[in-house]
C-alpha cells in the first residue's frame, strides 16, 4: 500500500490529485491548514485527513509525527502555494514590488516547500520507493518567461515566478542529493481554482493529470525533472 500526504488537499488540484490517487489505490492525507474544512474534504473522498499549516514549524512537525505514528509515508505532493489573484487580489507589478509585497508568497511557496520537505525527509527515505512532488508553474521557466511567444512571457508579476523558479531549484538539488528519492516539479498548466481567482482556461480533472502521473512513478522513474502533461520542460 502507498502512502500519500498531499498538502493543500481541500480543494482545487490538491482535491482532484487526491481523488484520483485515492482510486489507484493509495491511502491518502488530506493535509489542510483548515481543520474543519480539511475533515469535510477528508471525509467526503473517503481519506485520512491532517491539520500542516506549511508556513508554521510546530505544525508540520506535529503533521510529520502523526503520519510516522500511524505507518509512515511513500509521497509526498507539495501543492499547497499561493498566487496573488485569490479573493480578487490583483498582481503586483514590478514597479510596485517590494519586499513586503515578495514575502507572503515566498513564505508559503519556497519556505513551506522547504520545511514540509526538510520534515518529512526521514519518513520517505525509510520507503522503499519513495517519491515527492512539486507543483511549480511554467511561470518558474525562465526559458518560457523570456520566450516571447509562449503565454508565460505576457505574466507582469515578479514573485509568484520568482517564488515558482526558487521550487524547481529545490526540486534539482534535493533530486541529486537524494538519488534515492524520485523528485520532479510539475507544471499543471493554467487550471481554474481560486489560486487564480478562478480566471484558469483548464479544469482541475486536467490540471491534477500531471500530478498524478507523477505521483505513480517507480523507483527507475525520472528524478530532478520537470514535466508538464506533453512531456518534459525548459528549465
Amino acid at each position: 500500500m502507498t502512502t500519500t500526504l498531499i498538502t493543500g488537499a481541500n480543494k482545487g488540484l490538491g482535491h482532484e490529485t487526491a481523488r484520483r490517487l485515492l482510486a489507484a489505490g493509495h491511502t491518502v492525507y488530506v493535509g489542510s491548514r483548515d481543520a474543519e474544512r480539511g475533515r469535510a474534504a477528508a471525509a467526503e473522498l473517503g481519506a485520512r485527513h491532517v491539520v500542516i499549516d506549511i508556513t508554521d514549524e510546530d505544525s508540520v512537525r506535529a503533521a510529520a509525527a502523526g503520519i510516522e505514528a500511524d505507518g509512515g509515508l511513500d509521497v509526498l505532493v507539495n501543492n499547497a502555494g499561493i498566487e496573488g489573484r485569490a479573493a480578487g487580489n490583483t498582481v503586483v507589478a514590478p514597479a510596485d514590488e517590494t519586499v513586503d509585497t515578495l514575502r507572503p508568497l515566498f513564505e508559503t511557496n519556497v519556505f513551506g516547500t522547504l520545511r514540509v520537505t526538510h520534515a518529512f525527509l526521514p519518513l520517505l527515505r525509510r520507503s522503499a520507493a519513495p517519491v515527492i512532488v512539486n507543483v511549480s508553474s511554467g511561470l518558474g521557466s525562465m526559458a518560457l518567461v523570456t520566450d516571447p511567444t509562449a503565454p508565460a512571457h505576457g505574466y507582469p508579476g515578479i514573485a509568484y515566478p520568482a517564488s515558482k523558479t526558487a521550487v524547481n531549484m529545490l526540486t534539482v538539488q534535493y533530486a541529486k542529493a537524494f538519488p534515492e528519492i524520485r523528485i520532479n516539479s510539475v507544471e499543471p498548466g493554467f487550471t481554474k481554482t481560486d489560486l487564480n481567482g478562478n480566471t484558469g482556461v483548464q479544469t482541475v480533472e486536467e490540471g491534477a493529470e500531471i500530478i498524478v502521473r507523477m505521483a505513480q512513478i517507480g523507483p527507475d522513474g525520472p528524478t530532478g525533472g520537470y514535466f508538464d502533461a506533453q512531456g518534459p520542460l525548459a528549465w
